[in-house]
């Protein structure tokens, strides 16, 4: 196609534009003032049903601390660093100080806290921003975790109380390019589970870029050529995927509730936007179509949560099973989408500003959605635990998998 070289702008143009392109951007409080941006977090309206009731002393006490520093301390930075797509290290030292990184793992420096604490602090630092969220689970529920269930007494020695105290960041690898959902099919010739050092020779990570979601997250392409690894970091007690199994079941568990989380904020930004914002010479708070749409929102978290909890309460009598953990998730995510969506349509055109939350949780909700098991792989495992059939792959191919 011919381009006519006269319409294309040269300096001159460029210099007159630039009076008003090169402008920094009004802050979101000058530009709207009629409602309150996510960096000064709204307080929490979730908890109709009054879930809190079902919670010990001790439960109650982590939910306030976790809520306190989080609205302080990451909600005025989280969509700055969200945009940016980087860390806010400097953070790191705080998040520490909460005393829940290590979850439910006793001695060696962890907190040892009930599961049902565990998993309200995940959420409330869901509900302030999601890729926290995931920095912490992954650190603690996969990383630690690994350590804690899989490793050797010297192993736990000797990583745990650093991780536990975030001196040392865990990060943990399972799939590759070609086995994602599949994942019990990995190519790596190392054939045991390692904790390989950052620097090992041979080891590369690069940053993932370009994501919708989780922004702040530092995920990374992660290259084994030739790394040696010494037996003493092997994990003894991984010798089939089946063992990495234990963990995830546990860590899904962490996962539900970071959808419970992220839905909670939402609403909470709904319910005071509502409020703020006036079209029509009344709040919107005002009209019927919205307020079904808050409820409907507030309805789903009610669900979610009490999903949540029993999922707890299950694990603690030991009588939770792959099955309910992956449903559970499965189910969350999903009803988490619903209410996120419902979100979105009430902020109207702030719905796509990440200063307004709903947009930026709305995005990071979709690697929630898919991580720790796709919606369908999660709810096939549910299915063959109640059928007693599985249906990972098709009948004719006869190798079994070992999921």
């Amino acid at each position: 196609m011919a381009i006519d070289s006269s319409n294309i702008p040269d300096d001159s143009e460029k210099a007159e534009r630039s009076s008003y392109f090169d402008l920094p951007s009004l802050d979101v409080s000058v530009a709207f003032p009629q409602a309150t941006p996510a960096s000064v977090f709204p307080p929490c309206a979730s908890d109709y049903y009054h879930f809190d009731d079902l919670l010990t002393p001790e439960e109650q006490a982590i939910r306030m601390k976790v809520r306190a520093c989080m609205e302080k301390e990451i909600a005025p930075i989280m969509t700055e660093y969200w945009e940016k797509a980087e860390f806010p290290f400097h953070v790191v030292p705080k998040l520490g100080a909460l005393r829940i990184v290590g979850g439910t793992i006793k001695g060696y420096g962890c907190p040892g806290l009930s599961i049902t604490a565990s998993a309200i602090a995940t959420a409330e630092v869901a509900r302030v921003d999601a890729s926290c969220s995931t920095f912490i689970l992954v650190h603690s529920s996969l990383a630690m975790l690994n350590i804690a269930l899989c490793g050797s007494e010297a192993q736990k020695q000797k990583y745990l109380p650093s991780l536990a105290q975030l001196n040392t960041v865990g990060c943990w690898a399972l799939t590759e390019p070609d086995y994602g959902s599949d994942a019990s099919s990995l190519k790596t010739t190392a054939t045991k589970r390692y904790i390989v050092k950052k620097n090992a020779p041979g080891l590369t990570a690069t940053k993932i870029q370009n994501k919708i979601g989780l922004r702040i997250v530092q995920n990374g392409d992660i290259q084994f050529k030739n790394v040696f690894v010494p037996d003493e970091d092997r994990l003894p007690g991984v010798n089939s995927f089946q063992d990495i199994n234990k963990v995830l079941a546990v860590s899904r568990v962490m996962v539900a509730w970071q959808p419970i989380g992220v839905s909670m904020g939402a609403y909470d930004m709904c319910h005071r936007y509502l409020k703020e914002r006036k079209q029509f010479g009344a709040p919107l708070a005002a009209f019927q179509i919205n307020q079904q749409k808050l409820v409907e929102m507030l309805a789903n978290i009610q669900a979610m949560t009490l999903v949540g909890w029993r999922l707890c309460k299950l694990y603690d009598k030991g009588k939770m099973t792959p099955g309910h953990a992956s449903m559970g998730k499965a189910w969350i995510t999903l009803k988490a989408r619903e209410t996120l969506a419902l979100g979105r349509e009430l902020l109207g055109g702030n719905g796509i500003l990440a200063d307004f939350l709903v947009a930026k949780a709305f995005c990071d909700l979709e690697p929630i959605y898919t991580y720790e098991g796709t919606y369908d792989i999660n709810t096939l495992v549910a299915a063959r635990e109640i059928t007693g059939l599985a249906s990972f792959k098709p009948a004719t191919l006869n190798r079994r998998s070992r999921l």
